[in-house]
């Protein structure tokens, strides 16, 4: 898969795609859903088959005070996205430039000029351009005019016997995870969730705990809910996963400020210093509290490691209920 920044380096091969555009924040079972259909648009049409995105997120231009809780950031989307098969992501930058360019420009001088589209394919509510005056009725009269085609899709509903008639939602995913209802979060998106960066620094407190663990930098911004995790680790681009415990939260008991990401793999040695973690969230045991002695603390480390490591066995005896899914 490609990936190709405000159209740059865009090759004559790459134009005349079949495009789903769009936020496609968390690359959900709807979204995947959209992708779906525009794969098979582009394979009958023997064409190339991509997305376009907005980076960064349409709502961080317009608020930059206010934190969006993103469900995939753009190397996480971009991972799951090839992993679908795209041929070319295109990115976006969203700035001020974009921000103000009218509906009719958008079509000509980035759909048609740049990119080149012989389809786009859109939600039902799909709004661009200056002020959102752009819409689906738009587009299709300035297909006919430009000779590209427009399939807008319908809301996509969620799995039978899941929710009922509620289409996919990227917010209500957020709800989930802000409540840690990781395997409901998981069923809405074909995938564990997961957080993923590099490993840093930290002040090495777990050692001293028993229980050393890798700090992972996050950006800050909306999060699930604070507490102890069972986790599955991915290091780097490998494919095993390890079973671990991780801690998101502020770490009251130490009169800490500021959200960290903490993970204690299970029976694991190694130096994990500037590799990067894909932590994936499969439950969660507790929410995040203070302690009134480090004693208790550990105590209670014991206890959530014990509960972590049986979820785990069971689900690996028992199998990944993701797992047969295109992302799982």
């Amino acid at each position: 898969m490609k990936i190709i920044q405000n159209g740059i380096c865009l090759k004559d091969n790459d134009r005349n795609a079949v495009l789903a555009i769009g936020n496609f924040d968390g690359v959900h079972l709807g979204h995947q859903a959209v992708l779906k259909q525009t794969e098979h648009l582009a394979t009958a049409n023997n064409k190339p088959f991509g997305v376009i995105v907005f980076e960064p997120h349409p709502r961080t231009f317009f608020r930059p005070d206010t934190p969006v809780f993103r469900l995939t950031p753009l190397e996480v989307k971009a991972r799951l996205m090839e992993k679908l098969g795209l041929d070319v992501l295109s990115v976006l930058t969203f700035d001020r430039s974009l921000a103000a360019m009218s509906a009719h420009d958008f079509v000509e001088k980035i759909l048609v000029n740049q990119h080149g589209i012989s389809h786009i394919v859109c939600g039902y509510d799909f709004h661009f351009g200056n002020k959102r005056a752009g819409d689906v009725a738009l587009l299709k009269q300035m297909g006919a005019e430009f000779g590209f085609g427009v399939t807008s899709i319908d809301p996509v509903f969620m799995r039978e016997n899941t929710y009922g008639d509620v289409p996919y939602s990227s917010s209500m995913i957020r709800e989930k995870l802000r409540y840690g209802h990781m395997r409901q979060a998981a069923d809405l998106l074909g995938y564990w969730w997961h957080l993923q960066g590099p490993v840093v620094e930290g002040d090495k407190r777990g050692r001293d705990l028993g229980y050393p663990t890798a700090n992972i930098f996050i950006e800050q911004g909306g999060w699930p809910k604070l507490g102890i995790y069972a986790v599955r680790v991915k290091i780097n681009s490998e494919t095993q996963t390890r079973p671990g415990v991780a801690y998101i939260g502020s770490r009251p008991t130490f009169h800490k400020h500021g959200v960290v990401l903490e993970v204690h793999l299970f029976d694991f040695a190694g130096d994990l210093y500037g590799k990067t973690l894909q932590v994936e969230l499969i439950e969660c045991l507790r929410s995040d509290a203070a302690f009134e002695s480090v004693e208790k603390l550990i105590s209670q480390m014991d206890e959530d490691s014990l509960k972590a490591r049986t979820i785990l066995a069971d689900m690996a005896a028992n199998g990944d209920p993701m797992a047969d899914l295109p992302l799982g």
